[in-house]
């Protein structure tokens, strides 16, 4: 719990933001600001507004991605993307990356914007977050309450949805 604690720090010398959440703070000291977010209403908007327009890659892992993710989203194996030259993808369609958290999509968001993909944007707060804004999530069989927390430390941001290791 020590470590949970750390991570939700502010940075040395800044003051926490009025409204800032534990969650938020956590993503800061994770982010690099490489590629730009969407957040999650922003997302689904798009997605209700223009079906179809926005790519979706989820980029966790098999077992996570088996257990639940956005509706259209494919997969792309974080383990693999940095040989990865999404060839098969339109450079030049909106690209929202995403995993648990957003650490590791924006992993493969850099990579694709070092690719010549024109629009990027990893989901703020990843899976997560969509979850925890009770917004809908999928599997082979629809729709789901199903979530992978990825581990039980990072379990402690996921506030909604049913936690399964598979």
């Amino acid at each position: 719990m020590a470590l949970l604690a750390f991570l939700t720090l502010p940075a040395c010398g800044q003051d926490k933001p009025a409204n800032t959440s534990s969650y938020d703070r956590l993503l800061q000291t994770l982010y690099r600001n490489t590629v730009p977010v969407v957040q999650p209403a922003q997302l689904a908007a798009s997605l209700t507004q223009k079906p179809g327009s926005v790519l979706l890659l989820d980029t966790r892992t098999a077992a996570e991605y088996r257990v639940s993710h956005l509706r259209g989203a494919q997969f792309v194996d974080f383990d693999s993307y940095e040989k990865n030259t999404f060839a098969n993808l339109p450079h030049d369609r909106p690209v929202v990356v995403y995993c648990s958290v957003g650490y590791r999509s924006e992993r493969v968001g850099e990579r694709l914007k070092a690719l010549g993909f024109q629009d990027v944007r990893n989901l703020y707060g990843g899976i997560f977050q969509w979850v925890n804004e009770s917004r809908p999530v999928y599997n082979e069989a629809g729709l789901t309450t199903d979530i992978h927390p990825y581990s039980a430390l990072w379990s402690t941001w996921l506030n909604k949805g049913r936690k399964v290791y598979k």
